[in-house]
């Protein structure tokens, strides 16, 4: 079998309405969707994305720039690929656009060798389990009044979610609190509630937060401060009374090694755009074990679920709804778990029709 088009189409998915966190204004996400034929006829897709599709070309470029990699391949070669794509961005740097079109590589491959097998790959990968652990995280956002923030809550209740997670951040610490009070007083007592703080606090800022938050039963705080202060995530870290989750802004398993050995967050949570695809969280995953650190993976739910059901040390993976239109499939919830696909390859193929609708160019 061997590799006889690589192709791209560019689309920006709008959100129902403008959200913002901490440190983010999001009104769509701009996706790359990659698509490897064969010479058998079948196909391996998989995306990237942009918030507000910013800078999306050069993420498109990057990607065909590796056509000459994969044409005439056996997609199975799936490692030779990615040490190869790994070796030919090392004067570009081994972070950022570059390990993002790195891990859209290595993903459709693993797509393209799931269907191949007619198996759903975290049954090649060694499955553990058929179903995980999800929370919600499409609202509940910095930017949802204090009665949209109820509203949120309890419609995810209503939807099966048996946990969730919200926004913090805010520059006051009692406007965090007092949101985060509202939230729990609209799921009551038996629901879990997650908080994320998207880098944006200091880190003694951070601990005094995470100590008022733990009177209301928060499970984790995420990210308290920036991505790069190792040092600073691990005052918190030790500080905190809940676990501190981080590390969905590090790339590959030498950026989550560098988390581990500070000692910077409880669960690490890596990002399969970010973390090198589903080759490099499968290492990620196991790396963490070793630590004994158990692993949340960090948007796309539809493609990570692979790893949810291969990883024994994964807990659970971030429901994100904004990619859902890209699929023909749909996730589906039972008791607050989500169920690990049993159709080949990731078990999700692109809506042609969602690609037509918002095409970009």
């Amino acid at each position: 079998m061997k590799i006889t088009g690589v192709t791209t189409r560019l689309v920006n998915l709008p959100l129902d309405k403008p959200i913002a966190t901490a440190i983010h204004q999001i009104s769509s996400v701009g996706c790359v969707c990659l698509t490897l034929e064969s010479d058998q006829g079948v196909v391996g897709e998989s995306y990237l994305f942009t918030i507000n599709a910013a800078r999306l070309k050069a993420f498109d470029e990057m990607v065909r720039g590796f056509d000459h990699v994969l044409i005439g391949r056996d997609p199975h070669f799936v490692s030779a690929i990615w040490q190869e794509i790994w070796q030919e961005i090392n004067p570009s740097g081994q972070k950022g656009v570059t390990v993002a079109a790195l891990s859209a590589m290595d993903t459709a491959c693993w797509d393209l060798v799931g269907k191949i097998a007619d198996q759903p790959l975290h049954r090649l990968f060694g499955a553990c389990r058929d179903e995980i652990k999800t929370y919600a995280s499409g609202g509940l956002w910095l930017s949802n009044s204090i009665e949209e923030l109820a509203l949120d809550a309890q419609n995810f209740v209503q939807q099966g979610f048996r946990s969730i997670k919200m926004r913090v951040g805010s520059p006051k610490l009692s406007d965090d609190i007092e949101r985060a009070r509202i939230v729990r007083e609209a799921i009551g007592d038996d629901i879990e509630l997650l908080a994320d703080a998207n880098q944006n606090l200091g880190v003694k800022h951070a601990i005094k937060l995470a100590r008022e938050l733990d009177q209301l039963n928060i499970a984790w705080l995420e990210e308290p401060v920036a991505a790069h202060d190792l040092d600073g995530h691990a005052q918190v870290t030790a500080a905190a009374p809940m676990p501190v989750a981080s590390g969905e802004t590090e790339y590959t398993r030498f950026g989550m090694q560098a988390m581990l050995q500070a000692k910077a967050c409880d669960v690490l949570m890596p990002d399969l755009q970010r973390i090198g695809g589903l080759s490099e969280m499968l290492k990620v995953a196991a790396l963490a074990s070793a630590y004994h650190v158990p692993i949340s993976t960090h948007i796309f739910t539809e493609h990570s679920l692979c790893i949810a059901g291969a990883a024994p040390n994964c807990i659970s993976v971030e429901h994100m709804p904004w990619f859902s239109a890209l699929f023909n499939e749909t996730l589906e919830l039972q008791n607050g778990l989500l169920q690990i696909p049993q159709r080949p390859g990731t078990g999700f193929t692109f809506n042609q029709n969602t690609l037509d609708q918002f095409a970009l160019g």
